[in-house]
């Protein structure tokens, strides 16, 4: 069975969601047998590539909250991250174009490393005082996951460089009705939209593998990250979603 992950380097739903639907896999008696593959989808696709600025400047400006408020948002936030074991900075983090993120995370694809990359950006970008919009950073995040410095290289220096591969996961979410991400979409036959607890995941694991016609069984608190940038907080008057998939 295959389960689609749609998700976005900048999508802090989608660093919790991953840990959540990893721990639910875990506990799925058919794991062994799942392969699990990562689609693109940028959150903010219209972002120039030079434009950095902080995550808490961004969330003030984009709700119209102070910056205490903004920090009041990333820390609800971080301790939903917290409770899954995982670190979160709440400050001085910051915002930008994924696209060559996207880009290279197709070349670790291409390489068997693509899950291994997404973790190392995940914990850089969340967790540690590493920029993943900076060149220099991605590129030594590659090498990590396995991936040789000068192919990396060769692909940010060409922007055509998978750059499809991005596009048409992007379209591809469209068509499958993701407005949000994390998305996830189990055997062509189910979608799961938000970081969802770890047991829904290994529920819904169960119902995809039985091939039975179900409905979505989304938790009312789930939380994405939308196109427009935002992301959810449960417990804060965010409104949760979700979604179906089919071929």
């Amino acid at each position: 069975m295959r389960v689609e992950i749609w998700s976005d380097i900048a999508c802090p739903w989608c660093y919790i969601g991953k840990a959540r639907f990893e721990k639910g896999l875990a506990a799925f008696a058919h794991r062994d047998e799942v392969e699990v593959v990562h689609r693109s989808f940028e959150l903010d696709p219209g972002r120039a590539k030079g434009d950095v600025g902080l995550v808490v400047d961004m969330l003030a400006e984009k709700f119209g909250r102070s910056r205490e408020e903004a920090l009041a948002m990333e820390e609800h936030v971080a301790s939903n991250a917290r409770s899954e074991g995982l670190g979160y900075r709440t400050e001085g983090r910051d915002h930008g174009s994924t696209f060559d993120i996207h880009r290279v995370l197709h070349l670790a694809k291409a390489h068997g490393g693509q899950d291994a990359l997404l973790d190392f950006a995940y914990r850089a970008n969340f967790a540690e005082e590493r920029s993943v919009y900076d060149q220099e950073t991605l590129v030594g995040l590659a090498v990590e996951a396995g991936l040789v410095e000068a192919e990396v290289r060769r692909v940010l220096a060409d922007p055509d460089a998978y750059a499809d591969d991005v596009r048409a996961d992007q379209r591809e979410a469209a068509e499958l009705g993701a407005n949000g991400v994390p998305f996830f979409v189990l055997d062509r036959r189910y979608g799961v939209s938000g970081g969802q607890p770890a047991e829904l995941f290994t529920q819904a694991l169960e119902q995809a593998w039985q091939g039975r016609v179900i409905t979505p069984v989304a938790a009312p608190d789930a939380a994405v990250c939308d196109t427009d940038g935002s992301c959810e907080i449960p417990g804060a008057g965010a409104q949760s979603s979700q979604a179906g998939a089919h071929s």
